[in-house]
């Protein structure tokens, strides 16, 4: 009977029943608490009402039966109430229904898994039977995946370079397009979408009045950001002007909006303590609301750097230590890095220099796998000019991670980016041997792994193998050359490395791919010979030994005069006080009072001594005859008198 009343009710109910059809479903279930069909239709009413938390409730109440008849609806509630992945989890299980693949791309969009919300969107384009409808949609949240790709650093997957005409129709089309260039750095592109999208916001008639301020505000905040980049002050106070924090619904939105706000308005350089109150009294995003990662770890860095500026360092130590100690070192997470630098610095406490490293080095003692740490450390050195103690350091934590037996050691021990740092150190030292065994064992190790090795690592371990005149080091790299062959036929750089690997072991092998490289004649068909020529570069011999001198650290200036050269500054604290620039300086200045020209001695002794040492003067016969005996120098211990007595005047016993 509850039943019947229901469907009678929602055969008359109109999409603006929701409170009446949630009242009657409430009346249906408490005669009959299994009812699915009145579960269902509540669940709904709530998802209309935008009551996820309680829809969310009566799934879990009404157990597994609910789960999965309303599969996308419980998904869609997930996704409300910020469980991304249990969402992306029941919703993938529903197959064949358009609407559970763009929930999917939304939850995996603000789960930040960019690569498959990329995948899905580029899917649903696909079919031209459904697209009319989604169309807008579609060129809108591929835009807006494209621009998160780019931020979090895997530009290769992006699809989208410059926006087309349909896509400056829109103003979020436009908007996120503007956003795209901004993570590439394109302020000034990123500048004039922006202003593009401000318009066309303003001129839309599909929007209320209510709907128009709230769409123009993270515009602006975003214009705000870019004015900044930029350096353009005043353009930044003029949109200053029209962001109201207050007015911003999110908290991520309002998070960015009251950063830039205060760095626009110069708090950082008046008052450190306003720049702390500025930047913690909005409160944390939640789950739902909360901003990406690279987001979080700039928001983070911003609130340490005020802490540092007011002196909190115990606090800080505090903090980031528990932090870190949830998250797990090591580990090459940008976030967990990033609470090891700023606990470094606590550990500094405001100094630089030798005493801060000598903190740094004591907290890296104490946790030695510590990557934030002994990077902070190596920093310090190489900014003292201390390469060999870099490098000393940072081979000390390596060697700990490769002693261990743990997995996760061993990963971040061969991190491409960890790898490079070391490499780059050996490179300032000239230590070409130690770079050729690092990549050479950072090869290997990922060879050995299920994970796809990074094909630019391979690369370099490849090329730096070529140099050694070692076999079993040609024949390693003509291996890693030809996987990367094996991955990609069209690349030229894989072919020509195991062609210089194999031709002084077994031409034969390379006789074939030797064809498929492009010749000499067409990599030098762009020089033009006669502009290198009238660049200075000459033809003859002379011009290898030029060659040679430079490549051998030679320097030489420029061929201008004396009189095209800019006259040197003299500091004015090293001219002396009586110093007049009108008079010309005494050109002997340098030389010693005695030997100038100008020197006249005084007294009888002074005049004997001078016209002793004056060219051409009266020798003394006498003095050259009987040369002085030599002083004895007095020795101390060895059972011998002093030699001062034999001078001492004899005086009363």
């Amino acid at each position: 009977m509850a039943a019947q009343s229901l469907s009678s009710l929602l055969q008359r109910a109109s999409i603006d029943d929701h409170e009446e059809v949630l009242q009657s479903c409430n009346a249906a279930l408490a005669k009959s608490k299994s009812d699915l069909h009145a579960q269902h239709i509540k669940a709904v009413a709530l998802l209309k009402l935008d009551r996820y938390e309680d829809c969310l409730r009566v799934f879990e109440e009404a157990g597994d039966g609910l789960k999965n008849r309303a599969a996308l609806e419980y998904a869609y509630a997930l996704y409300k109430c910020g469980q991304l992945d249990p969402a992306i989890e029941v919703v993938s299980r529903v197959a064949g229904e358009r609407g559970a693949l763009h929930l999917e791309a939304q939850a995996s969009y603000r789960s930040e898994k960019f690569r498959r919300a990329a995948e899905i969107y580029e899917e649903l384009s696909k079919d031209n039977a459904s697209l009319s409808n989604e169309e807008n949609d579609l060129r809108i949240n591929s835009w807006a995946t494209d621009a998160q790709l780019q931020w979090k650093g895997y530009p290769q997957f992006v699809r989208h370079s410059r926006p087309m005409r349909d896509d400056l129709e829109a103003f979020e089309t436009v908007y996120n397009a503007a956003c795209l260039s901004i993570a590439k750095g394109e302020f000034q592109q990123g500048q004039v979408l922006l202003t593009r999208a401000k318009e066309l916001c303003r001129t839309s008639e599909d929007l209320t009045p209510e709907d128009r301020a709230a769409e123009l505000l993270p515009i602006a905040v975003q214009q705000l950001y870019v004015l900044l980049r930029q350096g353009k002050s005043e353009e930044a106070q003029s949109v200053l002007e029209e962001i109201s924090v207050s007015d911003i619904p999110e908290l991520s939105t309002k998070k960015i909006a009251q950063t830039n706000i205060t760095l626009a308005r110069g708090t950082t350089t008046t008052n450190p303590f306003a720049l702390y109150k500025a930047l913690h009294e909005i409160p944390e995003s939640t789950d739902s609301d909360k901003l990406f990662e690279y987001q979080d770890n700039l928001a983070t860095g911003n609130s340490y750097s005020a802490d540092l500026l007011v002196q909190k360092y115990d606090g800080i130590i505090r903090s980031t230590s528990k932090a870190l100690a949830q998250s797990g070192y090591p580990s090459t997470e940008p976030r967990a890095n990033l609470l090891s630098v700023y606990n470094a610095a606590a550990h500094a406490r405001g100094e630089t220099g030798t005493k801060a490293l000598k903190r740094i080095l004591s907290a890296l003692d104490r946790r030695p796998k510590d990557l934030g740490l002994a990077l902070t450390a190596v920093q310090l050195y190489v900014g003292a000019g201390n390469t060999t103690s870099a490098i000393t350091t940072l081979e000390r934590t390596l060697q700990l991670l490769d002693e261990s037996i743990s997995e996760q050691d061993k990963a971040v021990r061969f991190n491409p980016g960890l790898l490079s740092i070391l490499v780059s150190l050996y490179k300032l030292e000239g230590r070409k041997v130690q770079i050729r065994s690092e990549l050479a064992k950072a090869a290997t190790y990922w060879q050995s792994q299920s994970a796809e090795p990074p094909a630019s690592l391979l690369r370099a371990a490849g090329a730096s193998l070529l140099h050694s005149s070692d076999r079993s080091d040609l024949a390693k790299a003509g291996d890693l050359f030809k996987s990367l062959y094996q991955k990609d036929s069209t690349d030229q750089f894989a072919v020509a490395g195991y062609v210089a690997s194999q031709a002084t072991i077994d031409y034969s092998k390379v006789e074939s791919q030797v064809d498929s490289l492009p010749s000499v004649a067409d990599l030098i068909s762009g020089v033009n010979v006669a502009s290198l020529e009238n660049a200075g570069i000459s033809p003859s011999s002379a011009a290898n030994a030029a060659a040679a001198a430079a490549m051998a650290g030679a320097r030489k200036r420029s061929a201008k005069g004396k009189e095209d050269r800019a006259t040197k500054r003299v500091r004015k604290d090293r001219l002396p006080k009586d110093y007049d620039p009108s008079k010309t300086p005494d050109p002997e200045r340098w030389l010693p009072l005695r030997d100038r020209s100008s020197y006249r001695p005084k007294g009888r002794k002074g005049k004997q001594r001078a016209a002793e040492r004056t060219q051409g003067g009266v020798v003394n016969e006498k003095a050259e005859e009987s040369p002085a005996p030599p002083t004895q120098k007095a020795q101390g211990g060895g059972g011998g008198g002093s030699s001062s007595k034999k001078n001492k005047k004899k005086g009363k016993r």
